[in-house]
């Protein structure tokens, strides 16, 4: 059996009170695990809160895990070293929500795209700003744009200096957090369009986190739903959107405007909002909102579990109606 790229086992992060503030323990991810193959694209899909940017930026430790093992290339990444860490970082890069912060003002595009390189002490000037340029034109920028600055660009031509920034270093994983909820619509298709076209012509390997299921259906290969810091189904792209097995992922999906008018499609609502991880639901956390809950859900914690091959729900209910 061919050793994913990212194995990600029991991941757990817990927001603990500091001294400089009062309050509960947020529990932000539960007990998260799943599989990256090289050269797939897993999405990561849920509501706001439900936890996909702390699974993100956990993988990555930009924020530190709680628990849980994340082996990148079979190492553990979380019993590394400050040092350590900073040497697997040049294979793995993150893009950000946000096109109009996640690039400084102070410099040029030429520096921000270089700068990585220059830290993981990468090729000569010369050479790190070939690649620089090289990869200003895999995302489709003019080479001039090397000496300008961020606020000459839009808000799409500064989300494919994010991805170039994170192409110029040649990673192995990339994390794309939201990359186009920022965006117009316009130019959201033009972005999606661009990363997937890359991943097919690089064999990029993606973490790609997004709350639009249209998106993730045109570019993921597998779905992760998640749900309050905890995996509610898993599936390959073309079995969940065919044949949801979870109540949580029939309600998102039934939620997807048709582009055929003349077909109907009955709109599952979610009552109330998504609860506060900080006082997390007892059993299934999905069970307050799930029309077809019954008393056991509050007493028992759903385990993942495969009901066809390669689709896994947690859910204690064999079958719900649809």
């Amino acid at each position: 059996m061919v050793e994913p790229l990212l194995s990600v086992r029991g991941l757990t992060k817990h927001f603990t009170p500091t001294s400089f503030s009062r309050g509960p323990v947020v529990r932000a991810l539960e007990n998260v695990s799943f599989d990256v193959a090289r050269g797939e694209v897993v999405g990561l899909v849920g509501e706001s809160g439900s936890g996909k940017t702390t699974v993100g930026r956990s993988v990555l430790r930009l924020i530190e895990p709680t628990t849980g093992e994340v082996r990148f290339n079979g190492i553990d990444l979380t019993k590394l070293s400050v040092a350590e860490m900073r040497r697997q970082r040049k294979h793995m890069q993150y893009i950000f929500q946000d096109p109009f912060a996640s690039l400084s003002p102070r410099m040029t595009i030429g520096q921000i795209l270089t700068e990585g390189l220059h830290i993981q002490r990468i090729g000569t000037r010369e050479e790190r700003e070939h690649r620089a340029k090289a990869a200003l034109e895999a995302v489709d920028l003019p080479a001039d744009a090397f000496d300008r600055y961020a606020h000459e660009f839009s808000g799409g031509q500064r989300q494919r200096v994010g991805i170039a920034r994170a192409l110029a270093l040649e990673p192995q994983l990339i994390v794309a957090d939201e990359p186009v909820s920022a965006l117009d619509v316009s130019i959201q298709a033009q972005i999606i369009n661009l990363l997937r076209s890359l991943q097919m012509r690089l064999g990029l390997t993606m973490l790609f986190i997004s709350h639009d299921l249209a998106v993730v259906e045109y570019i993921c290969d597998t779905v992760i739903v998640l749900y309050l810091g905890r995996i509610m189904e898993v599936a390959p792209s073309e079995a969940l959107y065919a044949d949801p097995r979870h109540p949580y992922t029939r309600a998102l999906l039934s939620a997807i405007p048709d582009p055929d008018p003349a077909k109907s499609r009955t709109r599952q609502i979610l009552k109330g909002d998504i609860p506060s991880p900080a006082n997390p639901p007892s059993g299934c956390v999905f069970r307050t909102r799930c029309p077809y809950a019954v008393d056991r859900c509050a007493a028992v914690v759903p385990p993942l579990e495969e009901v066809s091959p390669g689709h896994f729900k947690a859910c204690i209910r064999h079958e719900v109606s649809g």
